[in-house]
């Protein structure tokens, strides 16, 4: 009987009155299933971080030199330059050990493009190829009505991707047709 009073029974929490309800004791039952519960959830936590390692781990070995070789496309650039400038300069022309520097010129920048492509760093292709805005940056347009509006006309400068990832776009001109109100606004002019 006593036990009953303590369940039915009014307790005061802060000025509030309250019914004291009976607590249920879980079974042995419910309290096996929660553990099990609880366990699959920790396993499954684990192996979700099991996984997000191992790409984590697989990203750093694809990708952690992504920096560098991005920075490294500037020793190419300068590389190509430096022999243009050297075949263009009229003072170098009479030299005769020219051609032997721009040989050498050539035989280091084969070896870096080798090295490149050893560490799957690759030329992005793109003369006469359609423009695609995640490989190709345009940086100008060239009227032309011999080949179909985007295609890619003339490169600027190289783009290079590292495996699957873009490292730098390929700065290219574009071909655009002349558009009809171009050809009347110049049909205009002409017979003013």
């Amino acid at each position: 009987m006593s036990e009953n009073i303590k369940k039915n029974q009014d307790i005061k929490v802060n000025g509030d009155e309250e019914k004291v309800k009976p607590s249920k004791e879980k079974t042995i039952e419910e309290k096996l299933q929660e553990a099990e519960e609880k366990q699959l959830r920790s396993l499954a936590e684990i192996e979700n971080q099991r996984r997000r390692f191992e790409k984590e781990l697989k990203d750093a070995f694809e990708f952690g030199s992504f920096n560098f070789a991005k920075e490294s496309l500037a020793i190419l650039d300068n590389l190509q330059r430096a022999k243009l400038a050297i075949k263009n300069d009229e003072s170098l022309k009479d030299n005769k050990d020219l051609n032997k520097f721009i040989e050498n010129l050539t035989i280091i920048e084969k070896d870096l493009i080798s090295i490149f492509e050893k560490n799957n760093i690759k030329k992005i292709e793109t003369v006469n190829k359609k423009f695609d805005p995640n490989f190709h940056q345009a940086m100008s347009e060239i009227h032309d009505e011999k080949v179909e509006t985007g295609t890619i006309l003339q490169e600027l400068q190289a783009g290079y991707m590292l495996a699957d990832r873009l490292l730098r776009p390929s700065l290219v001109s574009v071909s655009k047709k002349k558009s009809t109100k171009d050809k009347e606004n110049k049909d205009k002019k002409e017979t003013k």
